[in-house]
Parts: structure tokens; C-alpha cells; sequence
């Protein structure tokens, strides 16, 4: 698997007066698609979690194309770019399925930097139960 796809509802109350999608949302949905990415490795982050593995955001971007709206169905795409000896960077598609003819419309792109860290919050190598998991990093989503 490259890259995992999931679909949200927009609520009402992630939006603004003007009915759009307030700009920190779209981290929340990076988020949605990065612990359903994991989840579909067959690595949920409450199993990382008992094992002592804390992925922790380091750096976080998001380039706006387009506003999402109340009740905008999303589609939120997400693979693996880029591994390190303690990092991961996560990239991200967010769109719109159009109610027409379910086209999707891009509203975002963006990624994660996630560092690998110990209980005492100091970075560590990425274990080798996950990397062994992990697909190779790509440019691109496979979409």
C-alpha cells in the first residue's frame, strides 16, 4: 500500500462565519489521515504507544488551493515521503468529492515531519518492526 484514503464530513463547527473550513482544520484532517495511514500498515498508534513509540510532529506545512464548506465530503490522501534514521515526513492530499459526478476538486496539500522519540522525549531510531512495515518513500502519491 502507498498511500491510504479516507473521507470526512465537514462539521459545522470547524467552520468560520462565512460557512468555510477555518485554515487549522486542515492539520486535524492531516492528522485523520495520518493515524487511518497507520492504521491501514497495520500499526494503530495505540499499539506504537504501548510499545514505548511516540511519533511526535516536528514540522508541519499546508499549501490552500481551494475552500472547503460545511458539509464538504473530504477525501484525504496520505503516503510516506521521506524516512530517516528517526524521522518520517507524511504528505497529504485533501479534496473534495464533487456531489455531481464525485470528482475529486484539490484543496490542500501539505505534510508532516514526525520525529521518533523516547519517554524522555529524545529522539530515537525508528524501530525496526515499523520501518520493516513502512512502504518505500515516494515523491508522489500512487493516485
Amino acid at each position: 500500500m502507498k498511500s491510504s484514503t479516507v473521507k470526512l464530513r465537514v462539521r459545522y463547527p470547524e467552520t468560520d462565519k462565512m460557512g468555510v473550513v477555518h485554515h487549522t482544520n486542515y492539520f486535524v484532517y492531516f492528522e485523520i489521515g495520518r493515524l487511518e495511514y497507520l492504521r491501514h500498515l497495520g500499526l494503530p498508534y495505540t499499539e506504537l504507544e504501548k510499545e514505548g513509540v511516540q511519533l511526535a510532529v516536528h514540522e508541519a506545512r499546508c499549501t490552500y488551493k481551494a475552500s472547503a464548506r460545511f458539509d464538504d465530503v473530504l477525501v484525504v490522501e496520505t503516503w510516506l515521503s521521506r524516512l530517516t534514521y528517526a524521522q518520517m515526513e507524511l504528505s497529504y492530499k485533501i479534496s473534495r468529492e464533487e456531489p455531481n459526478d464525485g470528482s475529486l476538486t484539490l484543496l490542500a496539500d501539505g505534510a508532516t515531519k514526525l520525529v521518533c522519540i523516547d519517554e524522555g522525549l529524545r529522539p530515537k531510531r525508528i524501530p525496526d518492526k515499523i520501518r520493516d512495515i513502512l512502504p518505500p518513500p515516494t515523491n508522489a502519491s500512487d493516485t
